[in-house]
């Protein structure tokens, strides 16, 4: 049997794929439209949601506006800046927890009882803890993404094979060149699962914590909508949301495809190496 080297797979453009999920969003647009437009009132009340129009054109008003756009970047500062210092120290925490049994013996512990604590919840501690909002609102931000990341990044690296460390060792590396050639790098993909989880968490707190506590953000203007009843309004801060997510999201996966670019791609894997031709001595 001699093996035969298969032909290159050939890319699938992405063009259909693209479309298919322009097609989708329209429908759900579309449907929308449709449900609030004839105020259908069944197990489900639609009478009073604005309609696919209205929100736009009250989003097509603000993004003229001085403040629509002080509210975005506000908010994007604060995700931002907490999720810069979580993605740090949750790396950093996870593989010292990890790697060291002092370190995990000193920090789990602490680390385990307030994992389950949601960080919407600290705001309280928060307001007491700084002296002022800003303050405050990073650090929620800064708790929801810690715990996805550092959690990540412990389960990562306590999967590596040790053959890979013993490997630098018997070469003569030591401890940082084991942690930079063959922790961090083989711990990269379940740490970059993290970050992605953390930054839409993230999301979900920061929104959260502006509404209860902020003076400025997308999640208090939202939040100042509902009370004034300007429903078109809450669905503009509602789309924000979804886009300002949707973009941090995709930034996060984009960067880590670009650091793990060594890792096979199954999308671009051909079935397999060879074909066996049959019959062939």
């Amino acid at each position: 049997m001699r093996p035969v080297a298969a032909a290159a797979p050939r890319r699938r453009r992405p063009w259909p794929r693209y479309a298919l999920r322009a097609a989708s969003l329209l429908a759900a647009l579309g449907l929308w439209q449709l449900l609030t437009t004839l105020k259908v009132t069944l197990w489900l009340r639609f009478a009073q949601f604005p309609t696919v129009t209205q929100v736009a054109h009250t989003f097509a008003g603000r993004l003229g506006t001085g403040a629509y756009w002080q509210d975005l970047t506000d908010s994007l500062t604060r995700i931002l800046t907490g999720f810069a210092l979580a993605a740090v120290l949750g790396v950093v925490v996870g593989t010292a927890i990890a790697r060291s049994p002092l370190a995990s013996d000193l920090l789990s512990p602490v680390l385990e009882v307030l994992r389950p604590i949601p960080a919407i919840a600290l705001v309280p501690v928060a307001i007491l803890l700084f002296p002022s909002n800003e303050q405050g609102i990073v650090f929620i931000t800064f708790t929801a993404a810690f715990f996805p990341v550092m959690v990540s990044t412990r389960h990562a690296v306590r999967a590596l094979t040790p053959v890979w460390e013993e490997a630098v060792l018997t070469m003569g590396g030591g401890r940082w060149r084991v942690l930079g050639s063959v922790v961090l790098p083989g711990a990269l993909p379940g740490i970059l699962g993290g970050l992605s989880v953390g930054i839409g968490v993230s999301w979900i707190c920061v929104i959260s914590a502006e509404m209860i506590s902020g003076a400025y953000g997308v999640g208090y203007r939202t939040w100042q909508d509902y009370t004034i009843v300007d429903y078109p309004g809450v669905f503009v801060g509602m789309t924000t949301i979804g886009l300002l997510g949707w973009l941090t999201s995709t930034a996060v996966e984009l960067a880590g495809r670009r650091l793990t670019r060594w890792l096979p791609r199954t999308e671009n894997t051909a079935p397999s190496a060879y074909l066996i031709r049959k019959g062939t001595p």
